[in-house]
């Protein structure tokens, strides 16, 4: 799904997908970012470079300081320390027009009809009503939701209020979209759907940054994630990079349950009968592989496995927060 099929109109596709991360310009560029509320710190020194037209993920459990993060990137608070640029811009409320922004905490007036919800959304970010009407209309043709225009808001169900929120999100066609948790509250229908969207923006050019506690989102969307725990940042970069701090692991089944090829296995080898489990050895497979044939093990199958987003997540921000994060998702689900 194009995104100017979503939107009604073409951006004009910039192929940032296609360029590497590290050779596109930069929309959002955090450095030292500290905020504390009451004394405490809910945000301790965190660093993020997102470049245009990525997908990046703002990771970790409820409480971790993501919202706080997102609110300070955008200008809506500022930081106690640290500085934050949105596209160079040192005071985002002045680019406000180029942003679209989904709260965690989902608002629309109850008794505003779902076509004048939206139009009032992009006029927030200049979008003259009347063209933000039209808009609007084409919006709600497009999601299957044109019977909806006239209805207020507390006539609709939950997943349609969403999808009127979204789209007023959009409505005047950002060049950065920030999304708080939007994947909450959402049936696996919607949040594939949601899953889409996402994709089709970051294809036109349009940078969206998204807060989850929800691995396999990040994982199967993000280019690029911060993994935030207790206010601090102690991952930030490619999901690709992340993933590779924990070595592939090796499935070895075996006809010959003894024999001096055992000996070329990885001394962290464990055993379940004839299946052998250990990480891929620095040297690859190919050395390991001519021991075993030449040594006659019999071998019946081989898998190697790369490390998941998660098992990346417990390594650089602990247990205890992947279970947090574990218990907020099975909450979520509630």
């Amino acid at each position: 799904m194009a995104v100017s099929n979503f939107l009604g109109a073409a951006h004009g596709a910039s192929g940032f997908a296609a360029i590497p991360a590290d050779a596109r310009p930069l929309a959002i560029e955090a450095r030292g970012l500290v905020k504390s509320f009451d004394g405490t710190r809910a945000v301790d020194g965190v660093d993020i470079t997102v470049p245009e037209g990525a997908i990046y993920g703002i990771l970790g459990p409820n409480g971790a300081g993501k919202t706080t993060t997102l609110r300070m990137l955008l200008g809506i608070i500022d930081p106690d320390a640290g500085v934050r640029r949105v596209f160079g811009h040192d005071r985002p409320h002045d680019i406000g027009r180029l942003i679209g922004y989904l709260p965690e905490e989902r608002g629309l007036y109850p008794a505003m009809k779902a076509i004048e919800a939206i139009a009032f959304m992009g006029a927030l970010r200049g979008l003259p009503l009347k063209e933000g009407r039209r808009r609007a209309a084409e919006l709600l043709e497009r999601h299957g939701l044109a019977h909806a225009a006239q209805r207020q808001i507390r006539q609709l169900s939950k997943g349609m209020a969403q999808t009127v929120q979204l789209l007023g999100t959009l409505v005047h066609r950002p060049r950065l979209v920030v999304l708080d948790e939007p994947f909450s509250g959402l049936d696996a229908i919607n949040q594939g759907k949601l899953e889409q969207l996402i994709r089709a923006l970051a294809e036109d050019g349009v940078t969206v940054i998204f807060s989850t506690h929800v691995i396999h989102h990040a994982e199967r969307l993000c280019e690029g994630v911060a993994i935030i725990a207790g206010g601090k940042v102690p991952y930030a970069g490619s999901v690709e990079a992340a993933r590779d701090r924990i070595p592939a692991q090796v499935r070895l089944e075996t006809r010959a349950r003894e024999g001096a090829w055992m000996a070329a296995l990885p001394p962290e080898t464990r055993r379940s009968g004839d299946f052998f489990h250990f990480p891929l050895p620095p040297s690859g497979i190919e050395p390991l592989l001519r021991c075993l044939i030449e040594g006659e093990a019999g071998i019946r199958s081989l898998s190697i496995e790369r490390a998941g987003l998660h098992d990346a997540f417990v390594a650089i921000a602990g247990e205890a927060a992947a279970r947090q994060m574990q218990a907020d998702s099975e909450g979520s689900r509630a």
